[in-house]
Order: C-alpha cells, then structure tokens, then sequence
C-alpha cells in the first residue's frame, strides 16, 4: 500500500485544526505510521512460514495459524489507519465545498465574499469537525476491542492446538513473540494517547464554543440592562413635572388675583 496518499491528506487537514488536532496528527504519522511501515511490516513478515507446530499431519499447521491467527495484526493494524484517516475527508471536503459556494457568491455579488475564511471551524463546519473526532475515537477503540478480543494484546511462546486434522493437542511455536508482543504494546498505547487526544480536542472546542456563547449572552444582557429605562427616573421626573405644573398653575393664579386688584384700584 502507498501510505505516501495518507500523509498527504493528513498534511491538508493539519492547516485546519487546532493544536491538539496538530499534536494528533504528528503521533500519527511519526509513532503509528511510520512506525508501521518501517518495522511493523518486517516483524511480521515471517509470521506464517515460521509458524512451526510439532506435527507432521498435513494441513495441521495451516489449520492451527488460522485459529490463533484469525486476521493478521499488520491487516487488521492497516485497516484501523485507513479507517481513522478518512474521516478527516470530512473536513477537507467541507472546506473545499464552502470554497466553491464562495467563488459563486463572489462571481455573483461583484466581489463580495460569503465566508471571511472558509478553513475557520463556525456553522455547519464546526459540527462536521467534531464529528471527524468522534468517528477516529471511534475507530479506534473499536479497533482496540478488537484487538484485545482476539489477542488479549499478548503473544504468547507456544499455543495448544486441538483443531481436525491434527491427530491430538499439538504445541504450535510463533517466531519472535517478544518482538511482537513489544510493537503490538507500542500499537495500542499509541492508539490510546490518539483517542485521548481527540477527546482533549472535543472538549476544548465545545469549551471554547459554550464559552463564547455565554459571553454573547452576558453582552446581550448588558446591553438589554443599558437599554432599560430606570423607573425610578421616571418617578423623578413626573415629581418635578407635576412641581412644575403646580408652580405653573399658582403663577397664573397671582396674575389673575393682580390683574383684578388693578382692575378695582383704577375704579
């Protein structure tokens, strides 16, 4: 397989996640990838032609690998890398579709622009990244369990086989199990610190969201409260306006009382 095409992809997911989403894809790459291809893939390339039972009974050994072995751990390893690298086409498709909705929006409305930045993790996007997480989580624990059903994540020196068409229980040997046994340890530790990640990453986005939601609603608020008019002003107000009147009214009252006193004197 040419995991050349993996480490593109991951390249182009990097420039729109956020920290633990760059940390995530570095162990990845480097401690699962890699590691894959460079020693993985050699220490089990001998599994079967060195898988030696004490019998001569044709068809024995072959029956015996297939119980203990009933998918490889470098197949079963390379799917679980497929599967947790693909939802991050997610995002990548997302991305490249709100770009074209952008170029259309712009052609249409003479330079206008739909989206500021179409990689920013707002709306339908958001969503779509927290759900990426939530698949390569899945994956990989569901891979973990898998694991751990067939293998106990354990490799052990010698198997007891009873399977037809051996004539009796024979001793089946595995070559390099401690080998093994080390590198499929290292498999699942590095698969826990991915899903450790992902769920760091899962919290910090929905943090980083709730936060500033409640900041929005906090702003409102103030601004609501701002808005408001004080009743206690108004109170204040209508006393001076009614002063207001009263002093009014007993200012006209003098002048009527003045202008008949005049009225009287000039008779």
């Amino acid at each position: 397989m040419n995991w050349l095409s993996l480490e593109v992809l991951l390249g182009g997911v990097s420039q729109y996640s956020t920290v633990f989403g760059r940390v995530y894809l570095s162990v990845v790459f480097i401690f699962r990838i890699l590691v894959f291809v460079v020693s993985v893939q050699q220490v089990w390339n001998d599994e079967q032609k060195d898988f030696i039972c004490n019998t001569a009974q044709p068809g024995c050994t072959n029956v015996c690998y297939d119980q203990f072995f009933p998918i490889s751990h470098i197949r079963l390893w390379a799917l679980q890398l497929i599967f947790v690298t693909c939802p991050s086409l997610m995002v990548v498709a997302h991305v490249k579709y709100r770009q074209m909705k952008n170029v259309k929006y712009n052609t249409a409305r003479n330079g206008e622009n739909m989206y500021a930045n179409p990689g920013r993790k707002r709306g339908g996007l958001w969503y779509t990244y927290i759900l990426s997480l939530l698949f390569k989580a899945g994956f990989d624990a569901a891979f973990l369990y898998i694991l751990y059903y067939l293998y106990k994540f354990d490799m052990p020196n010698v198997t007891k086989c009873t399977a037809e068409p051996c004539p009796n229980t024979v001793d089946c040997y595995i070559s390099r199990p401690t080998e093994k046994k080390i590198f499929t340890l290292f498999m699942v530790v590095s698969s826990s610190v991915c899903i450790f990640m992902c769920i760091c990453e899962m919290v910090y986005l929905i943090t980083k969201k709730a936060g500033k939601f409640l900041h929005k609603k906090s702003e409102e608020n103030r601004n609501y409260i701002s808005r408001r008019v004080d009743p206690t002003a108004m109170s204040n107000q209508n006393l001076n306006n009614l002063k207001m009147a009263q002093a009014a009214e007993e200012l006209k009252n003098s002048e009527m009382i003045h202008s008949e006193l005049n009225k009287l004197y000039e008779r």
